[in-house]
């Protein structure tokens, strides 16, 4: 297989692969590897969480309602730093 990359890229994966050692064709396998499991872990993640609303173990929020929330934590963490 063949993969085309941009130089901007390249040049990121030639200066890794300098740095651990390790060949390019290696680093790219790990890396597609990895966002593999991720991708895996992910779904799992949505298959479950669709599956616990479905039954009503889980109830959803309105999405404005979850921004509103998350503005007012973020907003009662600012007051809380110091100045």
């Amino acid at each position: 297989m063949e993969v085309n990359l941009t130089p901007e890229i390249q040049a990121k994966l030639d200066r890794l692969a300098a740095e651990a050692g390790r060949p390019r064709d290696e680093l790219i396998e790990d890396a597609v590897n990895g966002l593999f499991d991720e991708l895996a872990f992910a779904r799992e993640l949505l298959d479950r969480r669709y599956d616990e609303m479905a039954s009503g173990e889980v109830q959803g929020i309105d999405g404005e309602e979850a921004f509103r929330l998350l503005m007012e934590k973020t907003e009662a963490l600012r007051r809380r730093r110091p100045a």
